[in-house]
């Protein structure tokens, strides 16, 4: 019996052409050679199984070939080849930095450098794992790194791109490997069941290159254990069996039944799901996967973001027509909070339930939001609809109330929010004809964005309950009125000023008494002047200023009176407070106070 081979080493390519979805950075390593641009140091980065350390190999190969074709590739038969194939060749070296990571093996290598190769133009080192390396490795290659002989020339290869020190970065040419595609995963992994002889479904494919991640040796390690598992027959239930993988039928079902707001079958689904083995947390960002998708298949210009087969894209693109996108995205979002809550919850099983039970009824909520709004505009649109019948009385234009309280029947083109006027006016009780008279008289001016309502519907004025409140007076309409003018003398004046102050005492109205009796006021005919020092006594005199004027203008018998305030500059100085200002104002009236401090050496307290 022959011993198997993985297809991962058996199916590992050797050419730059055969490397699967890297085209970005074999096109340039080509372009390299053939320009003879070849730099002294290459770093691969990128995630697992993505052909970092393969490509590293096919450079070396082909930088040493004898016969490089015109396709830049290596030619395979020649010695250089042959040799790096049956892996004895002494101008190649590969190094696991993992497991040689100390400076001594740095050193090591340094010293195998200084020796030019025995054949071949190159002496080429491949270092896998690089960022394995210690500090002071790294610090020993740092020299030999920059400044190598003609003949040598480096390859990195890490998964850990950021665990590199940024001296060593800035002296190679950094390389980043994306994650293989799906869709170029699924076809390589087909070529190979092909010539492996194995019958495969497309959409079983297509699951394993999903579940790669982006990584082809995942892929060809999970194609193997499904080759075995299946008696290389690859269907999609098989796929699905062996790797533990929700079916997408289940989503398709149950998105069908939250549709249809069906709850109880809805629980029995993910009941049936939990039988089978599968964690909810897993089938929750399933569902929530499963929703993207259908919310992309609604556009022609996002159809390409889905990572599917051709049956399974069919299956997404009927099922989406059927859905709204509010109904998507409210369900995505239900499912994407219950996979945040998911592992804090201590009933997982009720958080995942309780989150399919909100998604069946988000159908009816959307459809009553949609047939019970009520909003201010419309009115507009019903007047827009339905023809007015003014039967009304001249004095009373713009409001028509019917003379029986049974609605007419509204066309079936009346919006929702006209349906909710009349459910109102069903079972509102006519009112009597003194209240009608008041409304119409309330509403003879309607109101901006407002129509008239249609005399069909037998209601009360329904424009008063939207209607603007009362503008509040402005502060002259709140004083007394009157038409007395008599002359204001100054004693009889400053005895009502001074009468008043005396009555603010008795309240909190502290500031205004304050204003009133620091300074006298002046009289220039009707016009009483008062001094306050500052902004805020001003704004307290302007609120008092109503009420004073009410007692001056009765009092005195002149409502032409007016209170004006001036502010005016403090010039008074103010008394010494603090230790240090009381120091200050001595020590202006006796200078010889400061000898005697420091003579003293006193300070102040």
């Amino acid at each position: 019996m022959d011993n198997f081979i993985v297809s991962a080493r058996k199916y590992r390519p050797v050419t730059f052409d055969s490397v699967v979805g890297q085209g970005h950075i074999t096109s340039t390593l080509k372009n390299a050679i053939h320009n003879n641009q070849l730099a002294q140091a290459f770093l691969f980065c990128g995630p697992r199984g993505v052909g970092k350390t393969t490509c590293a190999r096919i450079l070396a190969k082909t930088i040493n070939c004898e016969h490089i074709t015109e396709n830049v590739e290596a030619c395979g038969t020649c010695d250089s080849c042959i040799s790096f194939q049956n892996g004895n060749s002494f101008s190649i070296h590969e190094l696991d930095a993992a497991s040689n990571n100390s400076v001594d093996d740095i050193r090591s290598l340094i010293e195998q450098v200084r020796i030019p190769p025995q054949a071949g133009k190159y002496k080429i080192y491949i270092i896998d794992e690089v960022h394995m390396l210690s500090q002071a490795a790294f610090n020993a290659f740092l020299k030999t790194l920059e400044e190598p002989p003609s003949y040598a020339i480096f390859i990195l290869a890490t998964t850990e791109k950021h665990k590199i020190l940024p001296t060593i970065l800035s002296r190679c040419q950094i390389f980043d490997f994306n994650r293989i595609k799906v869709e170029a995963m699924a076809n390589h992994l087909a070529s190979i069941a092909q010539k492996e002889s194995i019958s495969f479904e497309p959409d079983g494919l297509h699951i394993i290159a999903q579940k790669a991640d982006g990584g082809l040796r995942d892929a060809l390690s999970m194609f193997d254990q499904i080759v075995s598992f299946s008696n290389k027959n690859i269907s999609y239930q098989a796929v699905i069996d062996n790797l533990n993988i929700l079916d997408y039928d289940y989503y398709f079902q149950l998105v069908d039944r939250i549709a249809g707001e069906d709850g109880a079958q809805t629980l029995l689904i993910f009941d049936k799901v939990l039988n089978n083995g599968f964690d909810g947390g897993h089938f929750i960002s399933g569902l929530a996967t499963h929703l993207r998708n259908l919310l992309v298949s609604k556009e022609p210009a996002t159809l390409k973001l889905l990572e599917v087969s051709d049956n399974i894209k069919r299956k997404y693109l009927e099922q989406s027509q059927a859905l709204s996108s509010g109904l998507l995205l409210s369900t995505l979002n239900i499912a994407n909070q219950c996979e945040i809550n998911y592992k804090s919850s201590k009933n997982q099983r009720l958080q995942v339930e309780l989150a399919l039970l909100k998604m069946c009824h988000v159908a009816a909520a959307i459809l009553l939001s949609k047939q019970g709004s009520f909003v201010p505009s419309a009115s507009t649109e019903v007047k827009k609809k339905l023809p007015e019948q003014s039967v009304a009385a001249p004095s009373t234009p713009s409001v028509t109330v019917s003379s029986t309280p049974t609605p007419a029947p509204l066309t079936a083109s009346v919006p929702a929010s006209q349906a909710a006027v009349t459910a109102v006016a069903s079972t509102t009780t006519p009112p009597p004809a003194a209240a009608i008279a008041e409304n119409q008289s309330a509403s003879a001016t309607p109101k901006k964005g407002w129509g008239k309502l249609p005399s069909s519907i037998d209601i009360p004025n329904l424009n008063t309950i939207f209607e603007d409140k009362p503008v509040e007076e402005s502060e002259e309409n709140d004083l007394v009125q009157g038409n007395a003018y008599s002359e204001v003398t100054w004693n009889a004046f400053l005895s009502k000023w001074n009468t008043f102050a005396e009555g603010l005492k008795k309240t909190t109205r502290v500031t205004l008494y304050t204003i009133m009796t620091a300074n006298v006021p002046r009289l220039n005919g009707t016009l009483i002047e008062v001094d306050v020092e500052n902004a805020v006594q001003m704004d307290e005199l302007k609120v008092g200023k109503i009420d004073l004027l009410n007692y001056l203008r009765v009092q005195l018998n002149n409502f032409a009176l007016d209170i004006q305030g001036v502010q005016v500059e403090m010039t008074k100085v103010r008394k010494p407070y603090t230790s240090q200002e009381k120091y200050q104002a001595m020590l202006s009236k006796n200078p010889a106070l400061e000898t005697l401090r420091k003579a003293f050496n006193l300070g102040l307290s």
